[in-house]
């Protein structure tokens, strides 16, 4: 367990800022800074971090938070485990910290035990590289004559598996790793007669790392010509690893991509290990999988930019074009570089070294869609019906950009090159764009515009009470003003324990538990402020402050029509805007006490004693009378 003041430390060292941007391209916005959302697919950012309340708020998706919540969020990581991750961050040491035993391993959730299996299949891989004479003689003689220097394949983590069967699962059983979480990660296999084997066996091992640096796959080469497997064996899917999210490398490029404002993508896993080397380290991979959605939203997220870097092989560019157009539909800019024939990234790096070949891209960078107009007008000749098909392939690719604009220009440059007039390319641009966006694409188009243009999610949480919604109001006003003073002696905290007392508790289980939390905090002497509930170890509650503390989140103006709830407006109006809210909810609480005690009444039997249906009488006449004294009080209560 973390020690308290270990977590506060952590806590007031961690930069919200510095953090979310390892894995997100934040741009400033005024006070606060957007990215696009790290949580769901959009074209407009959504999503913002402020560093001066240290929270994020992720509008398409509503989640929000603190930088624990964050991580938490992101990475599918628990409470403790993103504490650690900032902890190393940051060098805060955390005391009585132990390797987690195979005994602990039982009691580790699932992904907890995959990521620990994992790191110590790399550390197995690395060993047998480094320390075996196999791995030496074999695996590491196959990286030096690949170029690779001593520090590059330590920074890769690059392995070798021995060609034993179960040398990895035998190691691992041996110290107590359960053989279910060996299997689950992909490491090892049981055939049908119940033998265990290793997934890999003779091959050099390239682990696949996520954006936080954790292994969450391995890829490995085949090193024999004897070996009937395919060249690259890759990790299957896997809890932690979803191979249509995760690029090779981008652990490694995510900062450069940022500071460069642009991403190269390549084939092979030794093209980025190989440009990485020779100073080019804004570089991934898509290897093991052809293209994706999720790939690329991945870049997305760092740059708008990515150049694709090709091999002179022709047939190997057509059969990447859905991937190039996948690109395109993103709106994202995509450029392309064609090596000289026969090389490749890696080779062509290898042999003319890191500063030539970035001059070479910087002198041979195209933007695609030109690139695809002047290739295939050279390849049509003076036949009308490959011409004809070339335009169609052509304007198929420009009616998947999303911005207007960029289709208009790239329409016309294209009738230029393809020589054919810009209102037959605007003709054919036109059916492309009603054919592809369908039925079903126009309908979730529309939703997502939609969804852009609504108010936020507070304002569609129909499944709470008027009571509860009212409860969140105080909680809301409560969080961004603890600390201030409401009076002479009180501190807004203080102000509102003093007027949810007994009888008036709340309903909603998140605004009691919370409001008991301050009350006792208060009672030992904490200071109750924004720190209080933006460092919550509950993810809900720092979510929750996240809500109330962005100045963004706010309802609508027809809030306070509907609800009759008062809205907080400006940081000076938080003693009228509290003071209105309590009283709302006062006066809703004696509704529901009318309301209870009116059905009592009603439901009385004809034979009730009188002093019983006097007493009830009594009640409710005191508490219509005391609705009447609270309605006069919001009455010279000014709400904007």
């Amino acid at each position: 367990m973390i020690p308290k003041h270990i977590i506060d430390e952590i806590m007031a060292t961690a930069r919200i800022e510095e953090v979310i941007g390892d894995f997100v391209a934040l741009k400033k916005s005024g006070a606060d800074m957007k990215a696009l959302s790290p949580f769901s697919q959009e074209k407009t950012p959504s999503f913002y971090v402020s560093p001066n309340k240290q929270i994020f708020k992720d509008f398409s998706s509503g989640k929000g938070g603190n930088v624990v919540t964050f991580l938490m969020e992101h990475e599918q990581i628990s409470y403790p485990e993103a504490l650690r991750f900032l902890a190393k961050r940051y060098n805060i040491t955390i005391p009585d910290e132990k390797e987690i035993t195979p005994e602990e391993i039982q009691q580790a959730n699932e992904k907890e035990s995959l990521f620990i299996v994992l790191n110590y299949a790399l550390e197995f891989y690395r060993d047998q590289l480094e320390n075996t004479e196999d791995g030496k003689a074999i695996g590491k003689s196959y990286f030096l004559e690949r170029g690779f220097r001593e520090e590059t394949i330590e920074k890769f983590g690059l392995g070798f598996a021995p060609q034993k069967w179960d040398a990895f699962g035998s190691a691992a059983l041996a110290i107590g790793y359960k053989d279910e979480y060996l299997q689950l990660a992909g490491l090892s296999k049981v055939n049908e007669q119940g033998k265990r084997y290793d997934m890999f066996r003779n091959r050099v091992i390239f682990p696949i790392h996520n954006l936080s640096g954790k292994v969450v796959a391995f890829a490995g080469r085949q090193l024999s010509k004897e070996d009937k497997g395919p060249k690259y064996l890759n990790s299957p899917e896997t809890p932690v690893y979803h191979k249509s999210d995760i690029l090779y490398g981008m652990y490694f490029a995510k900062n450069m991509i940022r500071m460069k404002d642009k991403c190269f993508l390549v084939e092979g896993y030794t093209d980025v290990i190989t440009l990485n080397q020779a100073g080019i380290e804004n570089v991934v991979a898509s290897s093991g999988t052809s293209l994706t959605d999720g790939q690329i939203r991945q870049v997305s997220r760092f740059t708008p930019n990515i150049t694709v870097l090709y091999d002179g092989d022709p047939a190997g560019l057509k059969a990447s074009q859905r991937g190039i157009d996948l690109i395109l539909a993103q709106g994202m800019n995509v450029r392309l570089v064609i090596f000289p024939d026969g090389e490749d990234p890696d080779s062509y790096c290898k042999r003319v070294g890191g500063q030539e070949f970035g001059t070479y891209i910087e002198e041979h960078e195209q933007d695609f869609i030109l690139f695809k107009s002047q290739l295939l007008f050279g390849e049509t000749g003076k036949d009308p019906l490959r011409k004809a098909d070339a335009v169609k392939s052509i304007v198929a690719s420009i009616a998947l950009i999303p911005d207007p604009v960029k289709r208009t220009i790239f329409a016309q440059e294209c009738a230029k090159i393809m020589e054919v007039p810009e209102q037959v390319i605007a003709s054919e641009l036109g059916k492309a764009r009603r054919k592809e966006l369908d039925d079903s694409s126009r309908k979730a188009l529309e939703a997502v515009e939609i969804a852009q243009q609504m108010v936020p999610e507070e304002e569609i949480t129909t499944h709470l009470t008027e009571t509860e919604k009212q409860e969140l109001q105080v909680m809301k006003l409560l969080i961004r003003h603890a600390a201030d003073m409401y009076d002479d002696e009180r501190t807004v905290a203080q102000f509102v324990l003093d007027e949810i007392h007994e009888g008036l508790a709340f309903t909603n289980p998140l605004c009691a538990n919370l409001l008991n939390e301050v009350r006792t905090a208060v009672a030992e002497g904490i200071v109750v402020d924004a720190s209080f509930f933006v460092n919550h170890e509950e993810s809900s509650v720092n979510s929750f402050a996240a809500d109330a503390l962005h100045d963004k989140y706010r309802a609508s103006d027809r809030w306070a029509e509907i609800h009759e709830i008062p809205l907080v407006h400006e940081e000076e109006n938080y003693r009228l805007d509290l003071h209105s809210a309590i009283l709302h909810y006062k006066i809703r609480k004696v509704e529901m006490a009318i309301e209870a005690n009116q059905k009592e009444l009603k439901e009385m039997p004809a034979d009730a004693e009188e002093e019983t249906v006097t007493v009830l009488m009594e009640k409710q006449l005191h508490l219509i009378t005391l609705r009447r004294s609270l309605s006069e009080l919001i009455g010279v209560t000014v709400i904007k």
